[in-house]
């Protein structure tokens, strides 16, 4: 079932416009300056490498999200009212989103980080690997944020409004400018917003700086809040028979 909503989902050129494709573009337009290839940051890296780390948590948070949001196609469809007829358990349909939308984060994380070396970006081996593994980790929250939405909102506008969102979120997160360079004020406001934790702790194997227990709190809490959201307009969805 599985491959059939990962060609299900691929087939739809805006996800893959904005899972795959945005995220390296914004690295080239933004992170790719000969200033930030010769600039260092941390242990044997470059800024550029600093900016990609982060253009891959975007990507990887958006691809997530468009995964878990493609519930709302289905419920348009009536597929949720159907569950309760179906040898289908409700926890395996939720498992079988959560996992296509990590694995859509996977590859969203693997072309930017691929974009990044081929074009001057530099960090030292274990943060390639810790990076890239921690932002697609992390990115678990938005496919439990894109399934709670995508049972919250209107089928057919659900990503116009969720890209906007998440790219507000991404800047008041610290993602797209870091948090000390915010304010104090803006700062502290961007320790609760759900971009925070996964920014700070994707960047940490390249940076070794941040607070990682308020990161982990973060990413945790909002993971939960989200799979309680999703779980509770999943009951509602599935009663409606």
């Amino acid at each position: 079932m599985i491959p059939l909503e990962l060609r299900r989902l691929m087939r739809n050129k805006r996800t893959v416009i904005f899972t795959l494709i945005m995220p390296a573009a914004f690295f080239l337009l933004f992170g790719s300056s000969s200033d930030y290839r010769t600039e260092r940051i941390g242990d044997g890296g470059n800024v550029a490498g600093y900016v990609l780390v982060s253009m891959a948590v975007y990507g990887a948070m958006l691809a997530a999200t468009s995964g878990g949001a493609m519930v709302s196609l289905e419920r348009a469809a009536g597929w949720s009212r159907q569950l309760r007829l179906t040898p289908l358990k409700p926890a395996s349909y939720i498992g079988i989103k959560i996992v296509l939308a990590m694995i859509v984060g996977a590859v969203s994380v693997i072309v930017a980080m691929t974009t990044g070396a081929l074009t001057g970006a530099e960090l030292p081996l274990h943060a390639w690997i810790g990076c890239a593994l921690l932002a697609w980790v992390c990115s678990l929250v938005f496919a439990a944020f894109g399934l709670f939405m995508g049972y919250l909102l209107p089928s057919e506008n659900v990503m116009q409004i969720l890209g906007p969102v998440l790219a507000v979120l991404s800047f008041a997160g610290g993602l797209f400018v870091p948090v000390d360079q915010l304010g104090s004020t803006f700062a502290t406001i961007a320790q609760f917003t759900p971009v925070y934790g996964v920014g700070e702790i994707a960047r940490y194997p390249l940076v070794q700086d941040g607070n990682l227990w308020v990161a982990s709190a973060n990413v945790i809490i909002w993971t939960a809040v989200f799979a309680g959201g999703a779980a509770w307009r999943f009951r509602r969805d599935t009663a409606r028979v």
